[in-house]
């Protein structure tokens, strides 16, 4: 099959959502869908733009006030990043994230972070990927931030850019709301050009946590 074809069990692994539901949003068309004979299909870069759009629509934004960042996010788990390969990348950003305490499985998040990659991009366009799962291994939601000083080339992103700002967020199973919140938060704040040119610039891993905390 066509890597870009997605089937309902694909969609719904990667949105986190039952099949069920999955099939009852394109039976409404609330989420860009196809079929194929009887099978419903879905194409991979419209999923990815639908789920964007989602992300950052004013409704997800309105909540966005209940994110709070130092809850999330400690210096230490803030890496300035220098490999130039997506999977090397993500692989170092998942193990700084597993020394959090709410994780406690740091190799099932490495394998269902690099996984999740492979099913669909999680780069957002402006040099920014937020690559994320929820696990039941993981007890809260939590935060590790990787600021690439080499430009990683090989994410699949909407824009062309290259990534240079990684935000790797790991939550609970019944944190689906908040998890989304989350990602939505970061995805607009890191819509400033200004912001992102701090951090790239920023010199010490306490440097970008100040950032991020007042931006």
């Amino acid at each position: 099959m066509d890597e870009d074809i997605l089937t309902i069990e694909e969609v719904a692994k990667y949105l986190r959502v039952s099949d069920r539901t999955v099939y009852d949003w394109a039976q409404k068309g609330e989420i860009p869908a196809g079929k194929i004979g009887t099978v419903w299909r879905f194409k991979k870069s419209e999923i990815e733009n639908w789920v964007n759009a989602r992300l950052s629509s004013d409704k997800m934004q309105d909540k966005d006030s209940s994110i709070q960042v130092r809850n999330i996010l400690s210096p230490d788990r803030i890496v300035f990043i220098n490999h130039s390969t997506k999977h090397d990348a993500l692989v170092q950003l998942s193990e700084v994230l597993a020394t959090a305490p709410q994780v406690k499985n740091g190799s099932e998040l490495t394998a269902e972070i690099l996984k999740r990659e492979e099913l669909m991009s999680t780069a957002i366009g402006r040099g920014i990927a937020i690559p994320h799962v929820r696990l039941s291994s993981v007890t809260d939601l939590v935060m590790a931030v990787g600021v690439c000083k080499k430009p990683i080339e090989d994410f699949q992103t909407i824009d062309d850019q290259k990534v240079t700002l990684l935000f790797m967020i790991a939550a609970a199973y019944n944190q689906h709301s908040y998890y989304l919140k989350t990602i939505s938060h970061f995805s607009s704040k890191l819509k400033k050009d200004d912001l992102r040119d701090q951090i790239l610039n920023a010199s010490s891993e306490v440097e970008v946590f100040n950032l991020l905390l007042k931006s």
